[in-house]
């Protein structure tokens, strides 16, 4: 099924093709890994809705990505309940340890850290989203384990992938 198709087929669940834009950006993001300005233009297109109404959603939230993202998207929470619990120490940390600044991306494409204002998981702060996931109650030692986790995940991917395509016997 095309983005297209997608679309539409969500959009016809709203009496008000506004209020589509939302599921739309989603659909579209998953499939180009982020939403430059041809992609915003073709969700409002799509929808039949003004493009500002797509443009100030997509850069409004920070669900959205308007630039390329890392494979892992670190988003840091720097609310109040966060930064009483040292995220800050948390995002020098991560700086420090990625190479990047806040709003980077590691030269390998692998990381890109972000710091957001709420995470709503004030209960489990200091709190980090890695793409859908919360990780929680984070200190320095259990940052540095996540990263390690999330490097193996992408050792283990690619050495299951060049597995997968070398000629038998190899």
């Amino acid at each position: 099924m095309t983005m297209r198709e997608k679309i539409e087929e969500v959009a016809a669940r709203y009496p008000d093709q506004r209020s589509a834009i939302m599921p739309a950006l989603v659909i579209a993001q998953r499939q180009h890994g982020h939403l430059p300005g041809p992609v915003l233009e073709e969700v409002a297109d799509i929808l039949g809705v003004e493009r500002i109404w797509v443009y100030e959603l997509a850069t409004f939230y920070t669900l959205f990505h308007t630039e390329p993202v890392g494979m892992f998207h670190l988003q840091l929470c720097d609310n109040l309940s966060c930064m009483l619990r040292r995220s800050e120490d948390l995002l020098m940390h991560l700086e420090e340890v990625l190479g990047v600044k806040k709003g980077g991306t590691t030269p390998d494409g692998l990381f890109t850290l972000s710091t957001v204002e709420c995470l709503g998981a004030c209960e489990m702060a200091p709190v980090m989203q890695v793409g859908d996931d919360y990780h929680g109650d984070l200190d320095i030692a259990r940052v540095d384990m996540l990263l390690d986790r999330l490097r193996a995940e992408v050792g283990q991917a690619t050495g299951a992938d060049l597995a997968a395509a070398a000629p038998p016997g190899e």
